[in-house]
């Protein structure tokens, strides 16, 4: 693994970004996202969740949807200015709450019966990425699922890949993950597993 920098990318990456364009990657109204949002509600495998968390979860139209199949959803994110925008359009919304947090050097004292890591590993340098992997496995509840979601196009200035991020995981001991679906789409895959 050759990674283009080995620094995760900082939050101020992020607040450049939504400072110059509040839907930097046109979640709200790309056909790629609205698809892929689809996808990832449909692969849950339990119709309900008690306690989800969701890594990054910028301006919440992923949240919003989410939200539908949890008693709770936890949400965070590194930018002030995604989260915001995210608040606005969850407002209505009880069971959601959200949280400034730089995960993996913060990370909620929780345990989660649903973690959702959507568009956001490739942003981990390699050694933020198997931090998270332990903070994530040590919060998320035995038989509890863990559904990763990421684009696997290039991106130069990202320090990993989509496929990176998700062989790491199907390469962690199989008595802590077990595998339960994999799906490739020509922009994205997604992996779904189980705590064991």
């Amino acid at each position: 693994m050759n990674p283009l920098q080995s620094n995760s990318l900082p939050p101020s990456y992020f607040d450049k970004l939504y400072s110059e364009n509040p839907d930097p990657w046109k979640f709200e109204t790309s056909v790629y996202e609205a698809n892929k949002y689809a996808a990832t509600i449909a692969a849950l495998p339990k119709e309900r969740y008690r306690s989800a968390f969701e890594i990054g979860g910028s301006i919440g139209v992923l949240t919003e949807k989410l939200q539908a199949r949890c008693d709770r959803l936890f949400s965070v994110d590194v930018s002030k200015l995604a989260q915001d925008k995210a608040k606005k359009r969850c407002q209505h919304l009880s069971n959601v709450n959200f949280q400034i947090m730089r995960v993996p050097e913060e990370y909620p004292n929780q345990i989660f019966d649903l973690t959702l890591v959507s568009e956001v590993g490739y942003y981990w340098s390699w050694g933020d990425l198997k931090k998270s992997q332990q903070c994530i496995l040590e919060h998320l509840e035995l038989g509890g699922h863990l559904l990763l979601v990421h684009w696997t196009l290039y991106a130069c200035d990202y320090p990993l890949s989509g496929d990176e991020v998700h062989d790491s995981f199907l390469e962690l001991p199989s008595n802590k993950l077990r595998h339960l679906k994999g799906q490739r789409e020509e922009e994205y895959r997604l992996d779904l597993f189980e705590r064991v």
